[in-house]
Order: structure tokens, then C-alpha cells, then sequence
């Protein structure tokens, strides 16, 4: 499936992570109410995105072991969702399966009065979103 360029910024965004199976379970969880799934798993890897998206999977997980390292609180990856239930399950699935809560889900009336988000850590570390755009 080829991209349009003018759509998308990056090919994919991959995260270093200490526990890879820990890791695969934990975004198997969040990202499903978000209508993302695993495309695919090596031994050192596994892949997200849409069902049946046949490209390079827009976002990954790699096996880093002890080395693997969240980057600083600056930094953070938002996942598209498509309704505010989606938001709500992401953030609800992320805390069940050992996420951190960073943001309840609601508004964000200082980004945009229907930008509608909620933030967690990931076990790693990682400052992860899930943001639905209302008009």
C-alpha cells in the first residue's frame, strides 16, 4: 500500500523496549480500542497498524533489553483515535496492563476546544496519547 507523502510525516516511529513480551501485551491492550493491531513479530520486534495494512508498519516495538531507554519527558508518541470511546478504552486498557496514568481523557481546551486526549506511560517509560480532533 503506497503512502501519499503530503499525509504522512514519517515512514514509522519505533520504541527501545526492556521486556519485549511485556511491551507486546501492553500495546496489544491500548492500541485495539484505537482499531490498530499487531501486523507482525520477529524475535527482536513486533508491528503495529492498521488491519491488513500491508507497508511497513508505521509503528514498532524493538527489543532493546537492559539497555532500552524512554526518552526524556519531552518527548511522546499520539496515537490517532477514531471517537472519544476509543480514547476512554485506550486509556482505561493502559492502566489495567501496568501503563501509568499521565492525563485523564477530556478536553484540551488549551490545545484546541475539541481536541479530546488522554496520556499514560507505558511500562517502559514511554509518554504515549491517544487524540481524537473534533471539529
Amino acid at each position: 500500500m503506497a503512502r501519499d507523502p503530503r499525509v504522512f510525516v514519517f515512514d514509522h516511529v519505533s520504541l527501545g523496549v526492556a521486556d519485549l513480551d511485556r511491551a507486546a501485551s501492553f500495546y496489544d491492550a491500548c492500541l485495539a480500542p484505537l482499531g490498530y493491531v499487531r501486523l507482525w513479530r520477529v524475535a527482536r520486534a513486533v508491528g503495529y497498524g492498521p488491519e491488513g495494512y500491508a507497508a511497513e508498519a508505521p509503528f514498532a516495538l524493538v527489543d532493546g533489553g537492559a539497555d532500552a531507554r524512554a526518552p526524556g519527558r519531552g518527548a511522546h508518541v499520539a496515537f490517532v483515535a477514531p471517537s472519544r470511546e476509543a480514547v476512554d478504552a485506550f486509556h482505561a486498557a493502559a492502566l489495567a496492563t501496568g501503563g501509568t496514568d499521565e492525563g485523564p481523557p477530556g478536553i484540551r481546551e488549551n490545545y484546541d476546544p475539541g481536541y479530546y486526549a488522554a496520556f499514560v506511560r507505558d511500562p517502559d517509560g514511554h509518554r504515549l496519547e491517544a487524540v481524537l480532533h473534533e471539529s
